[in-house]
């Protein structure tokens, strides 16, 4: 848990904040005092940001990642000291269809952070990169851990991989004070895409709908609560006072990873509708069958811990979704 004075009066830019993870970073930021200036592409009406009214707490700048003009002025302008990079193209069957405007988000988008960050490096004192555990791409050993190799294969993978490798690099050559975020599939209340397995599973049961699994229901993750991310990127942060802590990376993760199946039948089990029965497709492609994290880096340099876990973060998520769609609100 973070202290309340550390963020107090700090400018900080949140990228991707109508973003799962962006909306309630973004939230949390505010209650600890932070003066939050927030980068928008889209207005996502539906999305936690506009939904909760964070949009008239924070200053919108309106623009895209991939012009670096714009994240130069941000910056700039606002004085910005401390920025949360976790604007991207999130969505693994979209980077398939289109690998060019993801690598153009993922990869040039965060290229042009980083450079405007180094431009006005006099003021920025600390730069979190959200990676993720597809930049390790598909490892012969489980858990990953943070000395593995980068080696993303299928286009969002890649991404990931060049975006955290960029990164370290301006960490190396520039002394740009900057660490990164490797986290599993993250979840929570607030995400909208319906084509993942949690929020589609959520939404299919509450309509007493058989679940629909993509996949063979085999395929092993790591799942992580938003809440308990928002916290590992805070602790991230702050832990960029250290100087030794800049261009490191970070693994989070529960330490406890999933199939898809046992995610989905304690999804049905939390819901007391066990009776409806997966439909299993069969049909991903262009994703890795295994993964998992070791969090073990994080819990001994930066003393973190996930407070909910898996279940507890699946009952927070299924009680938000319940409200959401019975306001009709989806």
């Amino acid at each position: 848990m973070t202290s309340d004075p550390f963020w107090r009066g700090k400018r900080v830019l949140v990228t991707g904040a109508t973003g799962l993870v962006g909306s309630w970073l973004t939230s949390r930021l505010l209650q600890e005092k932070a003066d939050l200036v927030c980068l928008v592409r889209d207005h996502v009406p539906n999305s936690h940001f506009f939904r909760s009214g964070l949009d008239r707490l924070v200053t919108v700048v309106r623009g895209e990642l991939e012009d670096y003009w714009t994240i130069e002025r941000t910056l700039n302008e606002y004085d910005i000291d401390s920025v949360f990079h976790l604007g991207a193209q999130t969505i693994v069957g979209t980077a398939n269809r289109s690998p060019l405007p993801t690598f153009e988000a993922n990869i040039r988008g965060s290229w042009n952070l980083l450079e405007a960050a180094r431009m006005h490096a006099d003021r920025v004192r600390r730069v979190v990169v959200a990676s993720s555990d597809k930049a390790y791409g598909d490892q012969a050993v489980l858990p990953y851990t943070e000395d593995m190799p980068l080696r993303g294969r299928h286009p969002y993978d890649v991404s990931k991989s060049a975006t955290d490798l960029i990164a370290q690099a301006y960490a190396a050559t520039y002394e740009l004070p900057v660490a990164i975020a490797r986290c599993g599939n993250i979840f929570g209340g607030g995400d909208l895409n319906f084509n993942r397995l949690i929020p589609g599973t959520i939404a299919s049961a509450l309509r007493g709908e058989p679940p629909v699994i993509r996949s063979d229901g085999t395929y092993l993750r790591d799942y992580i609560f938003v809440q308990d991310v928002v916290e590992a990127y805070l602790s991230l942060a702050e832990a960029l006072d250290d100087p030794g802590n800049t261009g490191e990376a970070f693994n989070f993760s529960t330490d406890q990873p999933f199939t898809v199946r046992d995610i989905t039948r304690t999804i049905l089990r939390l819901l007391g509708r066990e009776d409806l029965r997966p439909v299993v497709l069969g049909t991903a492609t262009g994703e890795i069958r295994a993964q998992s994290l070791s969090s073990a880096k994080a819990r001994s340099v930066l003393n973190w811990r996930p407070r909910y876990g898996v279940e507890a973060g699946l009952r927070e998520t299924i009680d938000w979704y319940r409200q959401v769609l019975a306001e009709g609100r989806s």
